[in-house]
C-alpha cells in the first residue's frame, strides 16, 4: 500500500521544523559569546529568562563544570525534566518520585530516565548559577521522606526550597528557571554538564 501523500507532506514538515529549531540554537550559542548583557534586568522585557533550555535532541556546544549548589537536570520521557542539586565529588541530591530525599552518583541520577546526559544552569559565560547555603539544605535532607505529588510537591519544588527555604511553593520547571533568573539577574543556559566521570 503507498504512503499517502498526507503523511509524507506531514514527513516533510516535521523535518523542516526540526531543522529550524536546531539552526536557531546554533545562532542562540554564536549570539551568547558576542552579547553577554551583565544582568537580566539589563534587558529588553520581551526577553525570555531561559536563553537555552536542555535538550537530549539538539546538539549542545557549550560544556560546564557543575559547581556546589548548582542545579542539574536530565530528561524524562522526551518531555518533563527531572532535577537536581550538585552537592560535589560526583554526587546529585534528588527527590526521588517515591517521595524519598537521596545522593546518587551522576550515572545513577540518569538511569530509568530517558535522558542520557545531564545540563547544569549556567548563565552567558557558562559559569554555574550556583546557590550558596543550597547544597548544605539539601544533604541535611537526605534518607528523609516528603510527600511527593507530581504537580504539588515535585524536584522542581524540592529544589526551590533547598534555594529559597521560605518561598512560595512552585510546581513546574518552567517556573523554577524564571525564579532562578530572577535571583540571579541572569538569563539562565543549560549548558552539558563537564563531568569527571563521563556518563558513557
Amino acid at each position: 500500500m503507498p504512503i499517502p501523500l498526507f503523511w509524507l507532506g506531514a514527513a516533510a514538515v516535521s523535518a523542516l521544523a526540526v531543522k529550524e529549531l536546531a539552526d536557531d540554537r546554533k545562532t542562540q550559542q554564536k549570539n551568547r559569546s558576542r552579547y553577554m548583557p551583565e544582568r537580566l534586568s539589563d534587558k529588553e522585557s520581551h526577553e525570555p529568562e531561559v536563553a537555552i533550555y536542555p535538550s537530549d535532541l539538539f546538539n549542545v556546544e557549550q560544556a560546564a563544570k557543575p559547581a556546589i549548589g548548582s542545579i542539574v537536570c536530565c530528561g524524562i520521557g522526551g518531555v518533563l525534566d527531572h532535577t537536581g542539586i550538585w552537592v560535589g565529588d560526583n554526587t546529585i541530591v534528588e527527590l526521588d518520585g517515591n517521595g524519598l530525599v537521596k545522593p546518587l552518583s551522576s550515572k545513577r541520577f540518569t538511569n530509568e530516565r530517558s535522558g542520557k546526559r545531564i545540563f547544569v544552569a549556567c548563565d552567558s559565560t557558562a559559569t554555574p548559577l550556583a546557590t550558596k547555603g543550597a547544597a548544605e539544605r539539601a544533604i541535611q535532607q537526605i534518607y528523609q521522606y516528603r510527600d511527593y505529588h507530581l504537580f504539588d510537591n515535585n524536584c522542581h519544588q524540592f529544589i526551590w526550597q533547598c534555594i529559597q527555604p521560605n518561598d512560595e511553593p512552585l510546581t513546574t520547571f518552567r517556573e523554577l528557571n524564571k525564579r532562578l533568573a530572577r535571583l540571579h539577574d541572569k538569563q539562565v543556559y543549560w549548558d552539558l554538564c563537564e563531568l569527571d566521570d563521563p556518563l558513557l
